[in-house]
């Protein structure tokens, strides 16, 4: 039986396939380009999400990954993405994680640091910087974008911080 590329169903690759059954030209590694994202992802003001990696650019089926740019002296409103784990690698700039009930839990992340948010964990992301945008590469367990926003009073207030994503409408 041949694969075709498109062919719409998920592969759990819970077995090697059967050698002589995918076409690997069409079916194997994918580059994408640093200026080739696609910013049709879930946004946020004072945040920006580019798309590299999810289920309708390259077929992933278990991951999601992207960048995220995030303006000088920017906070988000306090949300979680569901059962999603997500990693964030900083590559510049300075983020400041708040996290839990009430966002009483702090932690700053430079260049070169991961931040491993588990599911559920209500949280906050923080621009540290005033005057420096903070660049970012994101990685989530799940091939779409899960954001649930969450009515906790911040520690630190949003700064007219929508969430806005294809579940989320602008207010």
């Amino acid at each position: 039986m041949s694969h075709e590329h498109g062919h719409d169903h998920d592969h759990h690759h819970d077995e090697p396939p059967a050698p002589g059954t995918i076409d690997w030209r069409h079916n194997g590694v994918r580059v994408i380009k640093g200026d080739q994202l696609d910013t049709n992802t879930a946004q946020t003001m004072g945040m920006n999400r580019a798309a590299a990696i999810d289920k309708a650019r390259v077929g992933a089926q278990k991951i999601w990954a992207g960048t995220v740019s995030i303006h000088a002296n920017a906070k988000t409103g306090a949300h979680h993405h569901g059962a999603l784990e997500s990693v964030i690698y900083v590559v510049r700039g300075k983020a400041r994680m708040r996290w839990g009930e009430r966002l009483e839990f702090v932690a700053e992340a430079e260049a070169g640091d991961f931040i491993f948010v588990p599911p559920y964990v209500p949280h906050q992301e923080i621009n540290a910087s005033t005057d420096e945008t903070l660049e970012c590469v994101l990685v989530r367990s799940d091939n779409e974008a899960v954001v649930v926003n969450l009515d906790i009073e911040p520690v630190e207030k949003p700064e007219a911080v929508a969430w806005v994503d294809p579940i989320h409408k602008a207010p």
